[in-house]
């Protein structure tokens, strides 16, 4: 299978080596044509223009790594050409959007994945596993921290829940096989002028989930002192002990004697990344893990989460299904 690859920033210039490396790359997309030096001696066909690429060259699927103010155009000029899409996160910043892009998809039986990394970390299965295990028993109560101080230069306005908190949103879906019902949130930039107005630097959330799971969220990227890993650290308390993920080691207090246990034993889980996933997916012709369908659920939390804060109130949280019946 070969690839067109839209996009060749930072995070593009690193799809393209993955590409490159197993042989997928069938040509690479970017308007700015100075770019290309970043590809050296490479003898792949380089476009500045998507239109051209995809009436030139003979390709399989898209990965589209543009700016996310540009994906919607890409997402739908592959869908013009029923070409699959493996897209970095956000689908769109623009929740209607992301809304209409995966409509559009599921009505054209066109596999649409978006590239959420972070549920693919060997630690992250591994407390996957050990939840599903019961190894503590029915969920209760979930707390996730996250720190770090990290200002980089962006095209948009920085937002803490659409470029780092929607990965820990899509990580409480996926440990717990719920989904949100409600949240009261706070979403400030506590350093004043820094960057752009608008920039949202921290966020702090109370999340009731399917099952009366709540969730305590804090997370900034204005923090300083030491730094979490970028998946953040969790404790989930169960009804027969607590698993704790801390600087990416998983810790597990259960049974009667109440000793803590650090697992270290990664045998037996998934270990594919996000691109194998998603070629997978379309040689077994199923759904993938984080499809468009699926990702509009992590992205419901993140603009419930925004809505509260802007009200001010207890906000419900409605699914997209539950969107399309209403």
């Amino acid at each position: 299978m070969k690839a067109i690859l839209v996009g060749l920033g930072s995070a593009g210039f690193s799809w393209y080596k993955r590409l490159r490396q197993q042989d997928l790359l069938a040509a690479v997309v970017e308007t700015n044509a100075a770019m290309k030096a970043k590809m050296e001696d490479d003898p792949y066909p380089f476009y500045t223009s998507l239109d051209d690429a995809l009436a030139e060259v003979k390709a399989d699927f898209i990965v589209n790594v543009t700016t996310p103010m540009a994906h919607t155009r890409v997402n739908h000029a592959a869908f013009d050409h029923k070409l699959p899409v493996l897209c970095e996160k956000p689908i769109s910043f623009d929740y209607n959007e992301s809304l209409e892009v995966v409509a559009r998809a599921i009505r054209e039986e066109i596999p649409f994945m978006i590239a959420e990394n972070y549920r693919r970390h060997p630690y992250i299965r591994k407390m996957k596993q050990l939840l599903d295990s019961g190894i503590i028993g029915a969920i209760s109560t979930i707390d996730v921290t996250f720190y770090r101080f990290h200002q980089v230069e962006r095209r948009y306005t920085v937002s803490i829940l659409d470029d780092i908190g929607v990965h820990h949103m899509d990580l409480l879906r996926y440990f717990t096989g719920c989904e949100g019902k409600s949240v009261q949130a706070r979403l400030y930039n506590p350093l004043g002028g820094w960057q752009e107005e608008g920039a949202v630097l921290n966020a702090y959330a109370l999340i009731d989930m399917d099952g009366g799971i709540a969730v305590n969220y804090a997370s900034s990227i204005a923090a300083r002192g030491r730094e979490t890993a970028w998946s953040g650290n969790w404790r989930i308390e169960g009804d027969r002990g607590a698993i704790e993920l801390i600087d990416k080691e998983i810790y597990v207090t259960s049974g009667e004697d109440g000793v803590t246990r650090h697992i270290d034993d990664f045998s037996g889980i998934d270990t594919s990344d996000t691109l194998a996933e998603f070629l997978a997916s379309l040689q077994e012709k199923r759904e993938s893990e984080t499809s468009g369908r699926d990702y509009l659920r992590t992205q419901a939390l993140v603009h419930y989460t925004k809505l509260a804060s802007a009200s001010g109130s207890t906000v419900s949280i409605i699914m997209p299904e539950e969107r399309e019946r209403a």
